[in-house]
């Protein structure tokens, strides 16, 4: 494969999420939310022992890399996982190298 045939705009896409999933934090996060299917700040924080400002960085890390959507509720934000994401980072991964 020759530096031509990669999509270099696709391939930093894809690296960006990946690396926002490289976090163990993260990754507790995504773990929490394939059990709970949508939680809030206070849930997160809580029951992963982080300080609240940590758990929002994480969680708006990953809804800006399209990993996590939010909705508001009143006064509370609930995340959940976004329908697709992980397939959308393995089809990038996979275009990226066609």
């Amino acid at each position: 494969m020759t530096k031509k045939d990669l999509d270099t705009e696709k391939l930093r896409a894809v690296i960006s999420r990946l690396r926002a999933l490289a976090h163990p934090m993260s990754v507790a996060i995504i773990k929490m939310l394939e059990e709970e299917t949508k939680m809030n700040v206070t849930s997160v924080y809580k029951r992963l022992k982080l300080e609240q400002a940590a758990t929002s960085y994480h969680l708006t890390r990953l809804k800006r890399k399209g990993i996590l959507v939010s909705k508001r509720v009143g006064k509370q934000t609930f995340y959940s996982i976004k329908k697709d994401s992980f397939q959308q980072i393995l089809e990038g991964i996979s275009s990226c190298a066609n």
